[in-house]
């Protein structure tokens, strides 16, 4: 159709460009958020003194930083001499000035990254907002790493507010379940090319058969008990070794 209408193709891209172009300024989920602390320079310093060692990085939030001191992580992750590059609070914009301004990936060289982030967006910008933060953050990960394979994970279940949750629950129910990650997964998804990024959700696995988030696996409906962890390198270690290949 552009071949016969040139002209009117020409113009209507130029219309829409701009909006395309403003959409992403106005987008908090990608601006970048200074996150100069001391687990930030901690990472620094690590990559430093290991002399960029690690085939497979972790990056995300306090998720991904709970990897830390779980017996899950060296048995499934060990041999791959992975690097956890979480921090607890991040969203999407944080992580975006991490591996750009904080220059946490200048000195590393990995095969894999494993990528989950976005909860913590979830309060703030909407299910559309955050998947592109996700995208920019994708984005810049094939751009200074173009060899470098990408695990992105969907956005784990969680629930909406955990406040008005039982104290003596056992779980929550389906009901309670954030409704927004379920829409950011959707977007997201479309994310995997099948050559750099693969996309996976791995969520319905902590959750039981009626589609309910035990507690058992995520004591406060957000962050996994060891359990919780057992579940997600089980998910996910054929995959790492698949990319790592």
């Amino acid at each position: 159709m552009c071949r016969l209408f040139a002209a009117s193709c020409v113009l209507a891209l130029g219309l829409l460009m701009p909006a395309f172009a403003a959409e992403d300024k106005d987008n908090p989920a990608v601006k970048k958020l200074n996150r100069d602390n001391q687990r930030h320079k901690l990472f620094l310093d690590r990559i430093e003194k290991s002399k960029g060692e690690g085939d497979v990085i972790f990056l995300g939030d306090s998720i991904t930083q709970g990897w830390e001191g779980q017996k899950a992580w060296k048995e499934h992750f060990g041999a791959f001499k992975p690097v956890n590059l979480g921090i607890s609070g991040d969203q999407t914009g944080h992580v975006l000035w991490r591996i750009t301004e904080g220059k946490e990936l200048d000195n590393l060289k990995p095969k894999v990254a494993v990528i989950m982030i976005g909860t913590n967006n979830a309060g703030r910008d909407s299910a559309e907002q955050i998947a592109g933060g996700i995208t920019a953050i994708v984005d810049e990960l094939k751009k200074q790493k173009p060899t470098m394979k990408i695990l992105l994970l969907g956005v784990f279940p969680r629930a909406r507010d955990r406040k008005e949750i039982a104290k003596d629950a056992t779980m929550a129910k389906a009901g309670e379940l954030h409704p927004k990650i379920k829409a950011i997964n959707e977007i997201i998804s479309k994310l995997d090319d099948g050559k750099t990024v693969f996309y996976k959700d791995v969520g319905g696995k902590f959750l039981d058969s009626a589609g309910n988030l035990p507690k058992a696996t995520m004591p406060d409906y957000l962050h996994l008990s060891p359990r919780g962890y057992e579940i997600w390198a089980d998910a996910i270690k054929a995959d790492v070794e698949k990319l790592l290949k």
